[in-house]
């Protein structure tokens, strides 16, 4: 097995829980450089809400975004590849959900570049700073300009169970996903973390053997599980554990820094 390109998750994985990139795995970046190994950032984030962490990371290569539904150029800081969700057909699952579970919070992300992460009221409660920037509006607003996800929230209802619901009210032209801590995400069908990685991997004319890729949430189980090598992150969602190869430390504990010293030093993936 080689190493030839590293994919890392952003929130939980790459960053620290203060959204930070730590000195040393600024460093270990550095290193995979210097050795002439790509590194791809995978983030359910869509492109738009991705460019202050670019910039402050220095990052200018391809990026895959929003679930694997945009290629973003980095460095160009334009989209290759996107795709956007139907509202009419996202306005009736979030109907079909809301009679079996329940009033929900909303947000939507409009699409482009330029897109804003609009929420209704009620569903930021406590976790303002990973949400940022956001525009609170009234539920009927969301609807008013092209998206590319929504977002779904429950008062009562666990994240799996709210997974579960979700995915009994969607046909094959949409996808549901486990993102995050209260991150449920209705997104267009036939795109997730793997399909937007291998083509970003494709371009390079590598193959997923050629692939470490590290995640923390059920998200990542696609790209996990299509990935040569599948790291874990300690801090991770359980169902992670079963489809990787090694459990790294957590982000707060460079878990991505210390999988990638140990490689470099080798030479090898054991």
């Amino acid at each position: 097995m080689r190493c030839r390109l590293v994919a890392t998750d952003l929130d939980g994985t790459l960053l620290s829980s203060d959204s930070m990139v730590s000195p040393r795995t600024s460093r270990a970046l550095q290193r995979l450089a210097a050795h002439a190994i790509h590194h791809v950032i995978v983030t359910g984030r869509p492109a738009s809400l991705c460019k202050p962490y670019f910039s402050a990371l220095g990052y200018t290569g391809l990026a895959v975004c929003g679930q694997g539904a945009q290629v973003f150029d980095a460095g160009r800081s334009r989209l290759r590849s996107w795709c956007h969700l139907d509202r009419t057909m996202a306005r009736q699952v979030v109907d079909r959900l809301a009679t079996r579970v329940g009033p929900l919070d909303l947000a939507v992300v409009t699409s482009g570049l330029d897109g804003d992460f609009l929420i209704t009221p009620g569903f930021s409660r406590g976790d303002e700073r990973e949400l940022s920037p956001y525009r609170v509006v009234d539920a009927e607003e969301l609807w008013d300009h092209p998206i590319d996800k929504v977002l779904v929230r429950h008062r009562t209802l666990a994240d799996n169970d709210l997974v579960g619901a979700a995915a009994a009210c969607i046909g094959p032209e949409m996808t549901v996903v486990h993102a995050g801590r209260r991150i449920v995400e209705l997104l267009p069908g036939g795109f997730d973390k793997a399909t937007g990685l291998a083509q970003v991997v494709s371009s390079f004319g590598l193959t997923a053997r050629d692939v470490i890729a590290f995640g923390d949430m059920p998200n990542d189980i696609p790209m996990l599980s299509w990935a040569g090598h599948a790291v874990a992150m300690a801090n991770g969602h359980p169902d992670l554990m079963a489809v990787a190869h090694e459990i790294a430390p957590a982000n707060d504990d460079d878990g991505v820094a210390v999988v990638l010293e140990r490689i470099l030093d080798q030479g090898v993936i054991p």
